[in-house]
């Protein structure tokens, strides 16, 4: 005789997906878009020693702090990761995270190719998805239209993106996110989500 439990075999795991690649790939773009779509998903909030541009507002794109707390922060074992990149300290929140995964939500967060690779020692059954552009021109050109940063800065980030497209391989996927093609890569981190949650062994994150 079968047991209904026999034909229960789909456990579905909360998800811990992180969205990675080079500068100008178009990390915080996809993300907000997943944002405005309302997707059921927990965004992780970054903390940052750098300064709040005007269009950002803190607590909703950063928690903007200060060195000294980003210090204490440190001390007190509240990071999952942080790193230093282009002179300024970006880390996330330990609690936020445990919290979210801990409710059953699946958690989303941006990081950048060094923070992945943190992560995936952390929590090696996270997904880490690989955002790059058709072709380095365009990546140097959205950084140019950007306008954020010092010509220096610029030529900076510039290089670091370049290094940055090496370590693709690190990643479980990749997905070129051309110009004009945003909601198509959007759709496309949906299925892989969506994909993973019907995993016979689904992935179990542990933080």
């Amino acid at each position: 005789m079968t047991s209904d439990h026999d034909f229960n075999i789909h456990h579905p795991q909360p998800l811990l997906i992180v969205i990675s690649g080079p500068s100008g790939a178009g990390k915080d773009s996809v993300v907000q878009r997943m944002k405005e779509r309302g997707l059921p998903f927990h965004f992780v909030v970054t903390a940052t020693t750098r300064a709040r541009r005007e269009s950002e507002v803190d607590g909703v794109d950063y928690f903007f702090v200060s060195k000294e707390e980003f210090a204490r922060m440190i001390d007190a074992g509240e990071l999952i990761e942080y790193a230093h990149v282009y002179n300024d300290y970006k880390g996330i929140p330990k609690q936020q995270v445990r919290e979210a995964l801990g409710s059953g939500n699946d958690v989303v967060m941006r990081l950048d190719v060094q923070g992945a690779a943190t992560v995936r020692k952390l929590a090696p059954e996270a997904i880490l998805i690989f955002l790059t552009t058709r072709s380095e021109e365009e990546m140097v050109q959205r950084l140019k239209l950007r306008k954020t940063e010092a010509a220096e800065d610029l030529s900076l980030r510039i290089a670091t993106a370049r290094q940055e497209l090496k370590r693709a391989e690190d990643f479980d996927y990749v997905i070129v996110n051309a110009d004009g093609r945003l909601d198509e890569t959007v759709a496309t981190v949906e299925a892989i989500i969506t994909a993973e949650h019907h995993r016979l062994n689904p992935r179990k994150v542990n933080l």
